[in-house]
């Protein structure tokens, strides 16, 4: 049984407040689940060249160099998520942990559009207009990033 404490929290069902899913709290596990899908497209291609022997399991090269203008963006755009996890991910959690989520929270979607998009666009395509493209969606993201931090170092 969930009983509703007020706004922010919720007492679960071993009797203990529990803060809810805020935007920010379902930012970052998008975050990571998004990583972890484009992990799991990779090493799924990366089985499939192995399993059907165009590729022995030893010869991968960890930028996949050796493989497809694909599998080399999307090598990338996995990098890039791992790259900016501790920072952008560290943020939404800062404000989650410390009851500062009202910061994160109403950009933490938009965060999330903006890194699923930067990464399609990477996948896409490295046209220069893609390039432009997705270097716009990160711009968007640092930003957020830098907003966040200052908010956040102000509200502590």
């Amino acid at each position: 049984m969930i009983i509703l404490v007020d706004d922010d929290a919720f007492i679960n069902h071993n009797n203990e407040k529990t803060a809810m899913f805020t935007p920010s709290a379902a930012a970052l596990l998008g975050f990571i689940a998004w990583t972890l899908i484009l992990l799991l497209v990779m090493e799924g291609v990366r089985t499939q060249l192995v399993m059907s022997g165009k590729v022995p399991a030893n010869a991968f090269q960890p930028d996949n160099a050796n493989l497809s203008p694909f599998m080399q963006r999307l090598t990338r755009a996995h990098a890039n998520c791992l790259e900016g996890l501790p920072i952008f991910g560290g943020l939404l959690l800062v404000g989650i942990v410390t009851g500062n989520s009202a910061i994160t929270d109403p950009l933490a979607y938009v965060f999330l559009a903006c890194r699923v998009f930067q990464s399609s666009v990477h996948l896409a395509s490295v046209s220069p207009a893609a390039v432009t493209v997705r270097f716009a969606a990160f711009a968007i993201q640092m930003v957020i990033g830098a907003y966040w931090t200052i908010r956040l170092v102000a509200a502590m």
